[in-house]
């Protein structure tokens, strides 16, 4: 396995360490105070570290990739699976944490889905589809609001910002989230109407 593969199963490897600092663990009742204490006042800095991170990985294996020609099938769908994954996981925490809306992962996760059924078809043509720059900018304004997100408490808390001025902190990364929702669509729609000709033909 070459690096660029390496460092997007790296990015993989990431997702439970980021989680397991954004979420208190609470399950079938046993949940340690002291640890989701810990969590609950330090735990999203941290996730924001190992996501950035896990972003920083993004960036570095296409470009090493292109720069000594180590572009693979293998490595076009590790780097597209460990962003979905990334993102994703992430996004349901913040579902389960109540900062973003059900609604926006639901988007976000029906596109992916619809993205890799093109990617199948496609590849029953024998062709593996990888990234397009549309996708890689909607990947990147995602983790640009997921990072924001992830540091939206420690903001508040080292600007001792009042409740109006707190709430403006949050509705710029309501702005975020709602950027990186219409950049998912269209991306997805991006790609829906350029590989038409995959439905077309698919039996």
């Amino acid at each position: 396995m070459n690096l660029p593969n390496k460092l997007s199963l790296l990015r993989i490897i990431l997702i439970p360490f980021t989680m397991l600092f954004m979420l208190p663990i609470n399950i079938y009742g046993f949940a340690p105070e002291a640890w989701n204490n810990f969590i609950g006042n330090h735990g999203l800095l941290i996730a924001a570290f190992i996501f950035i991170v896990a972003s920083l990985t993004d960036m570095m294996d296409g470009k090493i990739a292109r720069k000594y020609n180590l572009i693979t099938n293998l490595g076009k769908f590790l780097d597209s699976l460990a962003d979905k994954m990334l993102v994703i996981a992430v996004l349901i925490a913040f579902v389960e944490l109540h900062r973003v809306s059900a609604w926006f992962l639901m988007i976000i996760v029906l596109r992916e889905l619809a993205v890799t059924g093109i990617r199948l078809l496609a590849s029953k043509e024998g062709v593996v589809m990888a990234a397009k720059m549309i996708g890689k900018i909607k990947t990147t304004v995602q983790m640009i609001a997921i990072i924001y997100l992830m540091f939206e408490p420690t903001l508040c808390k080292i600007t001792g910002m009042t409740y109006f001025e707190t709430n403006a902190i949050m509705i710029f990364g309501d702005v975020l989230i709602v950027a990186s929702v219409v950049m998912t669509v269209v991306s997805g729609m991006d790609y829906l109407l350029k590989n038409l000709s995959y439905f077309k033909d698919a039996q």
